[in-house]
């Protein structure tokens, strides 16, 4: 029995899949090639059987496997990534027709969460997710499970090593949840306080490599690993930026999304993805050069759906505009907006549509105060922020923002 994980990617690798016609076979086997190159295996092959439905004991019908066999010699492929989730008996069969390692698509994608994960909560997320996947999984594992264990205190009488591992693995489980909880807790009143405190908050979504981390990157320098690969980044980073009217704004980046996002993996980085649910406001970025952009844009809008997004106003940043030869066709409003994070154009646009879609905490204004009104200078900058004064005959000229209490009575002030 083959280890059903890729600590150590090998150098050739043949994709698999069964069209059965319940989603676009050809777009997913591209997409999950894009995976295996981010996990470092190198596509050599595919294979796409079309069935009406899997084949319960080895997904694919076994007149195909003996032709993936035949090419898995050819092509001397030494892993096999089946563009399903597979159960362990599954797995078992195929490895013992074919006689090399078989992975599944969640699998392939688990190990690469597991790689970029790089924060404590992000750790524990994905090993929750890899416990959940793998604790039904382990009936199918073979003979390896199935003996009577010994040792002090570990096991009942009688009790196999396949129930000692579901009982280890459920108690690791609870162990996770709790953690998760707890730092749940946290990230919860870390919201109430911005909320308390007045920050704003605008959560940056959208599908994986689109160029969120680009944009976060250009906006604001946070140094946030960009590249042209599925999930270069997985953990939560937040910066605070000016804009042009003087508020302040906390982007948050979310880890991307992508067509058939195991459901493990959506219910682990439900905290994380949270995190646009409790925002003002949400940049939905999408990749203008990419042809499944529709695509994308729908499997984004339905999570944002799943995670009770709807009323909060949002922001379609069309970005990669500079790998598009014509962008006149494409409309801009208050709500879309075209933008290169690469080359940092279209920030002046982006910048006012964040303004005009942002809740009013503040308003700039400029105020010509009178001497005996002073008081109000005192309470503005106490709420807001001045960022010039200047003392005329007929009171003090200043530049401010000011809070949204205030912006009444500042306003019979008003300096043309």
């Amino acid at each position: 029995m083959y280890e059903n994980k890729i600590e150590d990617v090998p150098a050739k690798a043949v994709l698999a899949c069964v069209d059965t016609g319940e989603f676009d076979a050809e777009a997913s086997m591209d997409e999950l090639a894009e995976l295996a190159s981010s996990a470092n295996a190198d596509v050599v092959g595919t294979i796409i059987q079309k069935r009406p439905n899997y084949d319960p004991a080895t997904c694919m019908g076994s007149g195909r496997l003996e032709e993936l066999k035949e090419q898995l010699d050819a092509l001397e492929a030494d892993l096999v990534i089946f563009d399903h989730e597979l159960t362990g008996v599954q797995v078992r069969n195929i490895e013992n027709i074919l006689g090399i390692r078989v992975i599944d698509r969640t699998t392939l994608i688990l190990d690469i969460f597991a790689q970029r994960a790089k924060t404590k909560e992000g750790k524990i997320q994905v090993e929750l997710a890899q416990q959940k996947y793998r604790l039904p999984r382990l009936t199918g594992m073979g003979a390896s499970l199935s003996r009577l264990g010994g040792g002090i205190g570990t096991r009942g009488p009688g009790e196999t090593k396949l129930e000692t591992d579901k009982r280890h693995i459920r108690k690791r489980i609870s162990y996770l949840e709790a953690e998760l909880e707890e730092m749940k807790k946290h990230r919860v009143f870390s919201r109430s306080r911005r909320k308390k405190d007045g920050v704003l908050c605008a959560a940056i979504v959208g599908y994986t490599n689109v160029g969120k981390s680009t944009l976060l990157n250009a906006l604001t320098d946070a140094g946030v690993i960009a590249e042209n690969m599925l999930f270069a980044t997985l953990d939560i980073t937040s910066r605070s930026i000016e804009l042009p009217d003087g508020r302040n704004v906390m982007l948050i980046d979310t880890v991307g999304l992508i067509r058939r996002l195991p459901h493990h993996l959506v219910e682990a980085f439900k905290s994380t993805l949270e995190e646009a649910a409790s925002a003002d406001l949400i940049l939905n970025i999408q990749d203008l050069s990419s042809p499944d952009r529709e695509q994308h844009a729908e499997v984004t809008s339905q999570l944002l759906s799943e995670l009770g997004c709807d009323g909060i106003p949002q922001i379609i940043v069309y970005n990669k505009a500079d790998a598009v030869p014509d962008t006149d066709t494409v409309f801009e409003d208050d709500n879309h907006v075209i933008i290169s994070a690469k080359h940092h154009s279209g920030f002046n646009k982006l910048m006012d549509c964040i303004i005009k879609n942002l809740p009013e905490t503040a308003r700039r204004m400029n105020l010509l105060i009178p001497y005996d009104k002073s008081s109000l200078i005192s309470r503005i900058r106490a709420e807001g922020k001045v960022f010039t004064e200047e003392y005329t005959e007929n009171g003090t000229l200043i530049d401010a923002l000011v809070d949204i209490k205030l912006i009444k009575e500042a306003e019979q002030f008003l300096h043309q």
